[in-house]
């Protein structure tokens, strides 16, 4: 059985960390709330952009712009949204294994490219796919907006360059602080849904054409989309870290609590043992 010194020890670093996850968790509920507020509001606008964007389907053909133009996805970009830092449970590893199961379904023919959002994604990779084209570490510290901006700008370059084929993005959907599912999206070249009826179709008044509009309407797009994903991704983290936190916390305070049990069975059986010692030096002594 331990010493009573030293399941003391024990408790007293468990208290410790128990602080430090407590505090972490209530830092994390504050920004999860600005997080989940950001990425409900960015909803509704990128819903309304995909629906334009439907409508515009059945008037367009794919040869109207490069970024609609579908080739053999010999060269695929992913982009990987992870965290910068961990602590947030199983967030990092169920987007890891998504990309590796993404990796494997495209095949030892085809060449992948993976950009990495996040350090958590690029530490790993890095270590079994050799460095990354980009790399955007703490992206937090960036303003969204930004951030997709120039992702959107190299990702359309290359796919105009006939770099890459196909882009996809993967990243965490926020749905509760308990629950953020891997989202896979194709981001180039454009979905067309081509299955609308035109009779089912909104009539709008495009001016000045609808080429014209497709040329600053599609980079615009990409680039909501990415900004929705990081919006997503930022609002997870913090749901998926507070979680943790509050499990970790909780288990301290399990793991004090049979601490606590055990040292007052040891201080018990040293106190017995004490005492037995005494009678059995007074009987002695008779």
């Amino acid at each position: 059985m331990a010493t009573l010194k030293a399941i003391r020890k024990r408790i007293s670093s468990i208290r410790n960390t128990q602080q430090i996850t407590k505090a972490m968790k209530m830092v994390s509920a504050a920004k999860l709330r600005r997080a989940q507020e950001a990425a409900v509001q960015a909803r509704p606008y990128a819903d309304k952009m995909a629906d334009l964007l439907k409508n515009l389907s059945s008037r367009v053909s794919r040869a109207a712009h490069p970024l609609l133009v579908m080739r053999e996805e010999k060269r695929t970009q992913l982009v990987l949204v992870t965290s910068d830092r961990g602590l947030c449970g199983g967030y990092n590893a169920n987007l890891i294994r998504a990309a590796e199961a993404f990796i494997r379904k495209q095949g030892s023919d085809k060449e992948i490219t993976l950009t990495p959002v996040g350090r958590k994604g690029a530490d790993y990779f890095r270590r079994r796919r050799g460095e990354a084209s980009d790399r955007y570490l703490n992206f937090l510290s960036t303003p969204p907006e930004e951030l997709a901006a120039e992702i959107t700008e190299k990702l359309i370059s290359r796919f105009v360059d006939g770099e890459t084929d196909a882009v996809y993005i993967l990243y965490s959907r926020f749905r509760s602080a308990l629950s953020q599912v891997p989202a896979l999206e194709r981001l180039l070249p454009v979905h067309l849904d081509d299955s609308q009826e035109t009779d089912q179709l909104i009539e709008y008044l495009y001016e000045p054409g609808v080429e014209e509009l497709l040329a600053s309407f599609l980079p615009k797009m990409i680039e909501i989309k990415i900004q929705r994903a990081l919006l997503e991704a930022t609002a997870s983290e913090h749901g998926a870290r507070m979680t943790a936190m509050d499990s970790a916390t909780t288990n301290a305070s399990k793991m004090m609590g049979s601490l606590t049990l055990q040292m007052n069975r040891a201080r018990q059986a040293s106190i017995t043992r004490e005492l037995m010692e005494i009678v059995g030096t007074a009987e002695a002594l008779k």
